[in-house]
């Protein structure tokens, strides 16, 4: 089989990476790709953008692409796979339809309280004036989120009511363009958080092991929000009971609830969720696709060929399919991102130490790079997502940084703290 995956990130250098281990995979074409998957053996980038649907689709019936997997929220909602499927293409990702659940905060609200989803309570706001006298009738802690898509940035999980005004202030001021022209104001939920992301073929939902992303730009979870700091799998957080818990009272009404208005959902979707104190799951949010920087550490740990697992889904056989197999052990990723990040930051910068990461035995999955003149250089916020796999958590987490000490580029950060609620934890 042939696969393009769409997108130039790092849970797409994961794809590309985890697909070629299968012996069932010739070749994997990233579009547009990055450093990265630009050095695989057997993966080549695509110069088309990930909205290029018309190039995309005639690539891939001109050079018979098995399997299309879409990897950023962005295209989706546009409608990518809509298209692909109009040209009769095997696709792994849901329709622009499914993609809302991401794509409009306020619609994914709707959803879960028509299926009877735990979540926060929240209200929707489509002026300042209004959102505003709502906060302060609330208080803080409160969570101000941009409805539409922006990249990982437009939630503020506001401490105080100064914060919540500010954050209400920017999204109407359009600091996250289009994406802010409505704002959902939820309540602050206490826990700890955890990501489940689950494949499904619109009828049938299995999650893959749940994860825990770091989201805060600083160590001890301070500062602003990002795209994600770094993550490690599996979170013991998730019991067999909670796993259970989840599938019944969240992945199963999701899909049922999306069936219920006609929508054919095969793709991932991805539950962020917070376990209560009392150990009860509320889902913060939905997304509908492949988690960043999740992917890094659940993908390595996965036994079964992952070309077969979104191609039944695809096809919608995943009922049929066998149980997921996974590896022992665990797997800790730390993001390494550009000095500035998440704000402005520099590019083209170069980058040296990455061979010598890879000799440490840890997978160094590329997200802001580029190949230029036979040089990587930074292309991006978050520049590296360095993987380690062991056979306890201390260890991962230890090769994963011994394989980060091995990266050089001007300005680089990290947080020095990834997977620290799992230090000294057994498996």
């Amino acid at each position: 089989m042939r696969v393009l995956v769409v997108g130039n990130g790092g849970r797409e250098h994961a794809l590309a990476w985890k697909f070629l281990q299968s012996p069932q995979v010739q070749q994997v074409v990233c579009v547009p790709g990055n450093g990265g998957t630009a050095s695989l053996k057997n993966c080549r980038n695509l110069a088309l953008s990930v909205d290029d649907f018309e190039g995309i689709a005639r690539y891939a019936l001109v050079n018979n692409i098995g399997m299309i997997v879409v990897g950023p929220e962005l295209p989706l909602s546009l409608g990518i796979t809509d298209y692909l499927k109009a040209q009769e293409l095997t696709v792994f990702g849901p329709t622009r339809e499914g993609a809302q659940i991401e794509s409009s905060k306020a619609w994914a609200k709707d959803l879960m309280k028509a299926a009877g989803i735990p979540t926060a309570r929240a209200e929707v706001f489509t002026d300042a004036e209004s959102a505003i006298a709502y906060i302060r009738s609330q208080g803080a802690p409160i969570v101000i989120k941009a409805d539409g898509l922006a990249a990982g940035k437009g939630v503020t999980v506001a401490m105080t009511l100064e914060q919540a005004e500010t954050a209400v202030t920017a999204c109407f001021s359009g600091q996250f363009g289009a994406a802010g022209s409505q704002v959902v104001i939820e309540e602050y939920l206490q826990g700890e958080e955890v990501s489940i992301l689950a494949v499904t073929d619109g009828l049938t939902i299995r999650p893959l092991l749940p994860a825990q992303d770091h989201k805060r730009i600083g160590e001890n979870d301070t500062g602003e929000n990002t795209g994600g700091m770094g993550a490690y799998a599996p979170a013991p957080i998730v019991t067999p009971d909670l796993k259970q818990r989840i599938q019944t009272e969240i992945l199963e009404p999701a899909i049922q609830a999306l069936r219920d208005r006609n929508i054919d959902y095969r793709g991932i979707l991805y539950a962020g969720l917070i376990i209560t104190p009392e150990g009860d799951p509320k889902v913060i949010e939905f997304n509908c696709r492949f988690g960043d920087p999740e992917t890094q550490v659940v993908l390595p740990l996965l036994e079964t060929p992952l070309e077969k697992l979104l191609y039944a889904c695809a096809k919608q056989k995943l009922a049929n399919f066998p149980e997921i197999e996974w590896k022992s052990g665990a797997a800790t990723c730390v993001v390494i991102a550009s000095e500035g990040y998440p704000g402005n930051y520099p590019k083209g910068l170069p980058i040296n130490g990455i061979t010598a990461a890879e000799e440490t035995g840890a997978a160094v999955f590329h997200a802001g790079t580029q190949m230029k003149n036979q040089q990587i250089v930074t292309d991006g916020g978050r520049v590296f997502g360095v993987t380690a796999i062991a056979d306890t958590f201390d260890q991962s987490i230890e090769q994963a940084y011994r394989a980060v000490d091995q990266i050089q580029f001007e300005g680089m950060y990290f947080r020095r703290d990834i997977a620290h609620r799992v230090r000294g934890k057994s498996m």
